[in-house]
C-alpha cells in the first residue's frame, strides 16, 4: 500500500472515532458545538473515504482512454468534499441561529467528562492534521493536502467549542451556540478556499508561480532560443508544459532537436518531474516575409506600386504595415475591396502574419518635365567636397513642383550600402541647403 493510501486510511480510522466521541458526548450534554463538530467529522469520514480511493486512482499509469494520467480524480474528490464542507456549515448555522433566536431550546450540561472528550478530539486532529500535511507536501497530493486543511479547520472548531463549554460553564447559555456559529465560518470559508483551488486545476488555469518558473528557465537556456508559446497546466500536483520555440530557418534537423533538449532539461530542473513536450518551428525571417508579401501584393490586379513594407514583431504576434497605390480614378469602395484582396493574397502567401494594415494612396499621373540649362558648378564642388571626385552625370529638370536634379555618384565598390545612403543623403541636404530654390534631388549610387 503506497503512504499516501496508508494515510488515508489512517484518517478513516480517525473519522470513525472522532464522529463517536463528538457525538455521543454532544448529545449527552446537550451542545450544539460539539454536535456541529460531529457532523463536520463526518464529512471528514466521507472525505476520507474519497480520499483513500481517489489516491489510488490518481497513481495509476496513463492508459489509452486517459493518456494524461489520471491525476485529476484527487481534484474531483476534494471539489466534492468542498461543497459538503459548505452545506454542513450552512447547516449548523442555521440552527445556532435559531437557538440564539430562542426557536430551539436546548439545554447545555459542561460536565467534566465533555471536556475530557474534548481533550482527547484535540489529541487526535493535531494527530491526524500534522500526518496528512506532511504526506501531502512529499507527495505533493491535491486530496491529501484539502484533508489535512480541514483537519485544521476540526482542530480549530474544536477549540472553539472548548471555549463555548466553558462559557457555558461559567454561566453564559448562547456561548455554545456562538462557538457553532464559529465553526460554520471556519468551515465555509475553508471549503470556498477548497473549491476555488480545485475549480482552478480541473478548468487547467495556468499556475502562476509555475509559469514564471518556466519562463525564468526558458530565458536562461544558452545559446538563446525563441519563445513563441508557453502553455501550464497542473494536476495532482504534476505540472504539465507545451512549449514552442523558433529556431533559425537554416539549422539543420539536429540543431533543432538539440534546442528542444535543452529547453526540455531546463524546465525539468526548475519544475520536478514536469512533462514536458517542445516543438520546433523556423524563426520568422523578415526579410524572408517582406518578400513573400511584397510579390503576393504584387499579384492583385490595379496594384501598381507598393512602398513602406513594414514587418514588426509586438510580442503578441506579427504585424505588416504597407502603402498601397492605386489608380486614383477609383472610388473609395473599390479601393477598399482590392485592399481586402491585398491583405487576402499576402494572408494566404505568409500564415506567419498575424495582422495587415494597408494605407492606400492615388498613383499619381505621369508628370511633365524639360530639360533647363543651368550652372552646375556649385553642385559639382560639392560632390567634389565630398566623394573627392565629380558627378558622374548630372541633369537639372524643370517640372510642375518645380526644379528636380538627377545627380549620379560614383562610390567605393566595398562601401556599404547604408555607407552609400548616408553619403548621398548628406550630399542632398547640403544641396537644399545652398539651393533651396531646387525642389527635389535624385541621387543615384553605383561603384
Amino acid at each position: 500500500m503506497s503512504p499516501q493510501r496508508r494515510t488515508a486510511l489512517v484518517s478513516v480510522g480517525a473519522a470513525c472515532a472522532l464522529i463517536a466521541i463528538k457525538l455521543s458526548t454532544g448529545i449527552a450534554s446537550g451542545s450544539l458545538g460539539l454536535i456541529s463538530e460531529a457532523l463536520h467529522s463526518g464529512t471528514d469520514l466521507v472525505a476520507a473515504v474519497l480520499t483513500f480511493f481517489a489516491v489510488g486512482v490518481a497513481g495509476r499509469p496513463p492508459d489509452e482512454q486517459h493518456q494524461y494520467g489520471h491525476g485529476k480524480a484527487e481534484h474531483l474528490v476534494a471539489l466534492f468534499e468542498a461543497g459538503t464542507l459548505a452545506l454542513v456549515s450552512v447547516g449548523v448555522a442555521a440552527l445556532a441561529a435559531a437557538r440564539l433566536a430562542g426557536l430551539v431550546h436546548i439545554t447545555v450540561d459542561p460536565a467534566w467528562w465533555a471536556f475530557v472528550a474534548l481533550g482527547f478530539v484535540l489529541a487526535i486532529d493535531v494527530s491526524r492534521t500534522l500526518t496528512s500535511l506532511r504526506t501531502a507536501r512529499q507527495f505533493k497530493s491535491a486530496a491529501l493536502l484539502s484533508n489535512a486543511l480541514h483537519f485544521g479547520s476540526d482542530f480549530a472548531g474544536s477549540l472553539a467549542v472548548l471555549a463555548g463549554l466553558v462559557a457555558v460553564a461559567a454561566g453564559w447559555q448562547a456561548g455554545d451556540s456562538l462557538a457553532a456559529l464559529f465553526v460554520a465560518a471556519l468551515v465555509l470559508s475553508a471549503a470556498v478556499r477548497l473549491m476555488r483551488r480545485n475549480v482552478d486545476v480541473l478548468m487547467d488555469r495556468a499556475p502562476a508561480d509555475a509559469e514564471a518558473a518556466a519562463h525564468a528557465a526558458i530565458a536562461r537556456v544558452e545559446p538563446r532560443v525563441e519563445l513563441r508559446r508557453l502553455r501550464v497546466r497542473q494536476a495532482a500536483g504534476r505540472n504539465f508544459l507545451d512549449v514552442v520555440i523558433g529556431v533559425s530557418p537554416g539549422a539543420a534537423v539536429g540543431q533543432g532537436h538539440a534546442a528542444a533538449d535543452r529547453v526540455e532539461a531546463a524546465l525539468e530542473r526548475a519544475l520536478p518531474g514536469a512533462d514536458v513536450v517542445v516543438h520546433v518551428e523556423p524563426r520568422l525571417d523578415e526579410e524572408t516575409v517582406r518578400e513573400r508579401a511584397h510579390a503576393a501584393a504584387l499579384g492583385v490586379p490595379k496594384v501598381r506600386e507598393i512602398h513602406n513594407l513594414t514587418v514588426l514583431d509586438v510580442g503578441t504576434g506579427t504585424e505588416l504595415s504597407l502603402h498601397l497605390k492605386l489608380p486614383g480614378e477609383l472610388s473609395l469602395d473599390e479601393a477598399h475591396a482590392l485592399a481586402e484582396q491585398v491583405e487576402s493574397a499576402i494572408r494566404e502567401a505568409v500564415p506567419e502574419i498575424d495582422t495587415i494594415q494597408t494605407h492606400l494612396e492615388p498613383l499619381a499621373e505621369p508628370g511633365v518635365g524639360r530639360e533647363l540649362p543651368a550652372d552646375p558648378s556649385q553642385i559639382e564642388r560639392i560632390v567634389r567636397e565630398a566623394t573627392g571626385e565629380a558627378p558622374r552625370s548630372l541633369r537639372f529638370l524643370r517640372t510642375a513642383d518645380g526644379i528636380v536634379v538627377y545627380l549620379t555618384l560614383g562610390l567605393d565598390p566595398e562601401s556599404t550600402l547604408a555607407e552609400a545612403h548616408a553619403r548621398a543623403s548628406a550630399i542632398e541636404a547640403r544641396i537644399h541647403a545652398e539651393r533651396p530654390e531646387i525642389a527635389d534631388v535624385i541621387v543615384h549610387t553605383e561603384p
